[in-house]
């Protein structure tokens, strides 16, 4: 990486991270404000890219429709997908999908086509809707505690990737997936497997300091296994839409860093395990 590129990623990195941590603290809906607007920017990237396949979404609508599904998750985050209004939302976008192609594509505009990608891309960035729920659980006794459980699976997100690039770069020779993501090893992938269960167990010591949602020194480890596994499954799949539509980065919104979807591909995986895990398995 040029010394230029990567001066770039760091001011960028220096500008967006304690934005994004104040607005964690701050919850609710300025959190959901921050989540909507790269939600909808993720999935204009996704049409875009859908556009060079010449498939072509109804725009209005899933914009619309994923801002809709995070602006809903706001309304009682606490109750995460307990909340019948979640369901309701997605019946909601995919119905205004289906509506909208009548009109907007008719028999000879391929309709089928574009209401899959319409309906596709308003659901999949709306999976950052997650960190609400993450934020919000229930028992989760100040904005410290919130911000803290929220950020366990973001930052082991972070440093598997991290993990999987000095791995890669020192014993990389196999190739994981040549054909999906050609920069990615093997060894990157044992290396971030290896290395986040690490990081898990010293930031659940850390976390035991609050006296709900308290992760033992085993559910870390799987925990730190899961989010790698996760982390790097979200890259490919990104990797494989890009590979498809034949392009590196999915936009240029952040100078070294690519487009939304390239900054939240592992997140769409990780944020819902994270939610996951903490409800079905640590527990408050």
């Amino acid at each position: 990486m040029a010394r230029s590129e990567t001066a770039t990623r760091f001011a960028v990195a220096a500008v967006g991270i304690p934005i994004a941590v104040g607005a964690m603290y701050v919850g609710g809906w300025v959190l959901a404000a921050l989540l909507a607007l790269c939600a909808v920017l993720a999935a204009r990237e996704l049409f875009r890219m859908a556009e060079l396949k010449r498939a072509f979404a109804l725009a209005p609508v899933g914009l619309g429709g994923v801002a809709l599904i995070i602006a809903v998750a706001a309304i009682d985050p606490s109750a995460g997908v307990d909340t019948p209004l979640i369901d309701g939302a997605i019946v909601l976008v995919l119905l205004a999908t289906l509506t909208a192609a009548i009109w907007m594509r008719g028999v000879a505009g391929e309709p089928l086509l574009s209401a899959a990608v319409t309906f596709f891309g308003a659901v999949y960035p709306a999976l950052l809707a997650f960190a609400l729920f993450l934020r919000h659980l229930p028992g989760v006794e100040s904005a410290l505690h919130g911000t803290a459980i929220l950020l366990f699976p973001v930052v082991l997100t972070w440093l598997s990737d991290t993990f999987a690039y000095f791995a890669g770069r020192a014993w990389g020779k196999r190739k994981l997936i040549p054909k999906v993501s050609p920069g990615k090893t093997v060894a990157g992938a044992l290396g971030a497997v290896i290395g986040t269960p690490l990081v898990a167990v010293g930031y659940a010591i850390l976390l035991a300091r609050f006296p709900v949602y308290r992760m033992g020194i085993a559910e870390a480890v799987v925990f730190g296994i899961l989010v790698s596994v996760a982390a790097q499954v979200g890259d490919l799949a990104e990797s494989l839409l890009k590979r498809d539509v034949g392009v590196k980065d999915s936009g240029r919104l952040l100078p070294g860093h690519g487009g939304a979807l390239d900054r939240f591909d592992s997140l769409f995986f990780t944020l819902p395990l994270g939610y996951f895990f903490f409800r079905l398995v640590v527990g408050p």
